[in-house]
């Protein structure tokens, strides 16, 4: 049986070089999806959502090469990221942050099999909230992006360089929520070690 996974079938999306931005077309994909607000170094909210989305995201592996024959591996966590003003990403204002938390599926995998899972974590692991996980369909397109190395709270300068530079000089214009893949678990990576795909989704102005 073979097992399907992310980085490997996507290299361009997962490797991108840490140089400079540059601009590659993001195909339709699937992701399990938590929804909250605030800071995430702080916020209760955002741990809950941590702690659902990987057993939810196990189930479904084994479910589906239990059922299925078809196995996948788990991949990174990602992040959409939003606020009403943009250049709150560059002054760290994490607390008016709102974020969606994300791991990617197989093209397979379906809502009632997410809800299913989700009900059933939420069961085993006491873990209500785990009946909030959902499957989200996202085509982001044309994004610019790069491979940040360091600790999360030293990419400001990288993103205002995109906002006030990289888009203005190319004509492009804001076009998603910011994106965020990260490669590495903090909880065992040092911080200057940590590997995270930025990107931002855009179109010509």
């Amino acid at each position: 049986m073979d097992t399907f996974e992310f980085r490997r079938s996507y290299p361009e999306l997962y490797a991108p070089g840490r140089r400079d931005f540059t601009l590659v077309e993001v195909p339709p994909l699937q992701y399990l999806a938590v929804d909250g607000h605030g800071n995430p170094n702080t916020s209760p909210e955002y741990a809950r959502a941590l702690e659902c989305l990987y057993p939810v995201a196990y189930t479904l592996k084994f479910r589906s090469k239990r059922e299925l024959q078809q196995d996948f591996t788990v991949g990174p966590l990602e992040g959409l990221w939003r606020a009403e003003n943009p250049e709150a990403f560059v002054s760290g204002d994490k607390d008016s942050w709102d974020w969606t938390m994300l791991i990617p599926q197989p093209e397979w995998i379906t809502a009632e099999m997410v809800e299913q899972a989700g009900a059933e974590v939420a069961a085993k692991k006491k873990l209500p909230e785990a009946a909030r996980v959902r499957l989200l369909p996202l085509h982001e397109g044309l994004s610019a992006q790069i491979l940040f190395i360091g600790p999360y709270d030293d990419e400001a300068p990288v993103l205002a360089r995109l906002h006030d530079t990289w888009m203005p000089e190319r004509n492009l214009a804001f076009n998603g929520d910011h994106h965020e893949i990260y490669l590495n678990d903090p909880r065992r990576t040092a911080p200057e070690k940590l590997r995270t795909v930025l990107r931002q989704p855009v179109r010509p102005v």
